[in-house]
């Protein structure tokens, strides 16, 4: 699948913003690619070793775990114990937030109405993974069957995880959000729609926030590093590649997983 037709005017690359003095991974849309995901944690792992420092790093995960691909159960299952194991001091500091894809599930999980249109983009993948067989058509009686199947199928460590997504996280000179912001909008003053599902006027046009927007939610196939924004969606699901950018380290450093989308039999 080709996205050249999102990609923006290029611009010139951001020069080494503070993070903070932290070292922060920011994971682009995973879309129910958990073989990516897998692999992308084991070279980010590896990458912050290879920095040598003791103090302890920061992944930031910018939503739209689910949908499209073939395993978004798995998907949250892991992020959810990554979460779950960075209580402590040691290892990764885990913050993740809410993609549209994470809203639209959760209003499905509250009423079944908007059933068909999350199935067209994708949550018939999402119901398949956690056992729930996408009703055909829109009758309403089989999606308030689907619904009630898919609440006892979800395990309750999953529905915490998913309520309990942030909508921002921010470090130094770094604002890590799903979609991007509103041009001329101050951080107080985003709609949280905006955040979730903006595209047009946040990629064409500076944001006047004064820090670097790191995002996903448009794919491309290539990441974009801009000197008010950076997008990690490579639409991992259609290209086989995942991407996670390090920043508090010198130049924003991107970091890839790349595998073959599995044909179905």
């Amino acid at each position: 699948m080709v996205f050249g037709f999102l990609r923006p005017k290029s611009r010139s690359k951001p020069e080494a913003a503070s993070a903070g003095g932290r070292v922060v991974y920011g994971v682009g849309d995973i879309h129910g690619r958990l073989d990516l995901l897998d692999q992308l944690l084991d070279t980010v792992a590896a990458d912050f070793a290879a920095l040598g420092r003791q103090d302890r790093p920061v992944i930031v995960f910018v939503g739209d775990y689910v949908d499209r691909g073939p395993d978004s159960a798995g998907v949250i299952d892991r992020i959810a114990a990554l979460k779950a194991a960075a209580g402590g001091s040691s290892g990764f500091e885990v913050r993740a937030l809410i993609g549209n894809h994470e809203q639209t599930l959760l209003q499905f999980l509250d009423t079944p109405e908007g059933g068909p249109i999350w199935a067209e983009f994708g949550g018939g993948e999402t119901l398949a993974s956690y056992g729930v067989a996408r009703p055909v058509g829109r009758d309403p009686e089989a999606w308030r069957a689907a619904q009630e199947q898919f609440q006892r199928n979800l395990p309750l460590r999953h529905l915490t995880f998913l309520r309990q997504l942030e909508l921002t996280a921010a470090y130094g000179d770094y604002l890590f959000v799903h979609a991007g912001v509103r041009p001329g909008r101050s951080l107080a003053e985003q709609d949280p729609q905006d955040l979730l599902w903006i595209r047009g006027d946040f990629l064409h046009q500076p944001h006047g926030l004064g820090c670097v927007v790191v995002h996903g939610h448009t794919p491309d196939e290539e990441p974009f590093l801009g000197r008010d924004r950076i997008n990690v969606d490579t639409g991992a699901y259609a290209t086989g590649v995942l991407t996670a950018v390090r920043v508090g380290e010198g130049a924003p450093t991107m970091l890839q997983a790349r595998k073959r989308r599995p044909v179905p039999a």
